[in-house]
């Protein structure tokens, strides 16, 4: 395909549509922008393959009320990525023609300041998809992407995007309702900065996570992401060492636990009235 780059002697794909551009763009070109095998199938697997695409991509909101013959047609159009852990998916200003969905793995979406300061927006994990608003005006990426561990995508190009679009008109209702939700979220996290304190931040914080990435255990809600104390405090918009503070505030309360960068929350009552 003519946007994408192969390197004829490992085999691997990276989307050129993402790639990074700019001064310093081979420097920040070391992350490989995905993984695609290439390895020979069998029309058998091919058809496992296709139907696997269908089933993530009819969890996206934006696909979720097309027939199944339009899912399978967007199933058969989009593309297997894989990054590593730490591995970028796409840098803030990055031309964005790619709308990711994810099969398994998380992904972190940041940005990070002048003086290199990061702050970061949202975590997404399994069935969760990211990159929409470049693929929806195709302005350059508002944020960074990075997999904060062993990430599975498929990617959707822009032009097989208009197309659903144009030939199912609902599928722009559908966009907006998510964008709607996107924006509330956003909102909400303007909010959280402008009236609640760190401990308050942090909580709340911790509440999202533990709905959106729990497991519950005997202990409690275990958050199942690898989560340090600098990361967390990019997520709530404060310094790494008012964080540390408050959650040995949180630990000493029983609160939470930690192990190894996971943290269970084990009086979520208790961490609910903290956050409000």
């Amino acid at each position: 395909m003519s946007d994408e780059s192969r390197d004829s002697q490992s085999g691997r794909a990276t989307d050129a549509t993402d790639a990074p551009t700019g001064p310093g763009a081979q420097a920040r070109r070391k992350p490989t922008a995905g993984i695609e095998t290439s390895e020979p199938r069998h029309a058998s697997a091919d058809a496992a393959s296709a139907s696997d695409h269908t089933a993530t991509i009819e969890k996206v909101p934006f696909f979720s009320g097309l027939d199944a013959e339009s899912l399978a047609e967007l199933g058969a159009a989009a593309r297997r990525r894989t990054f590593r852990a730490g591995e970028i998916v796409f840098h803030r200003d990055d031309p964005g023609q790619v709308l990711y969905v994810i099969r398994a793995g998380k992904v972190k979406i940041y940005i990070t300041s002048q003086d290199g300061q990061e702050v970061s927006l949202a975590v997404f994990g399994p069935g969760d998809y990211f990159g929409e608003l470049a693929l929806l005006d195709g302005q350059p990426r508002s944020a960074s992407a990075v997999a904060i561990e062993a990430v599975e995508t498929f990617a959707l190009q822009r032009t097989d995007f208009i197309n659903a679009v144009m030939r199912h008109p609902r599928i722009a209702i559908q966009v907006m309702n998510v964008l709607s939700h996107r924006l509330r979220q956003t909102d909400a996290m303007i909010e959280d900065l402008l009236f609640l304190d760190v401990h308050g931040r942090v909580a709340k914080k911790l509440l999202d996570l533990a709905e959106s990435h729990g497991t519950r255990t005997p202990e409690g809600i275990r958050i199942e992401m690898r989560l340090t104390q600098g990361e967390l405090a990019a997520m709530v918009g404060a310094s790494r060492e008012s964080v540390n503070k408050v959650m040995g505030y949180f630990t000493d309360k029983h609160f939470i636990t930690t192990d190894r960068y996971r943290i269970t929350v084990t009086r979520l009552a208790e961490l609910r009235r903290r956050a409000y």
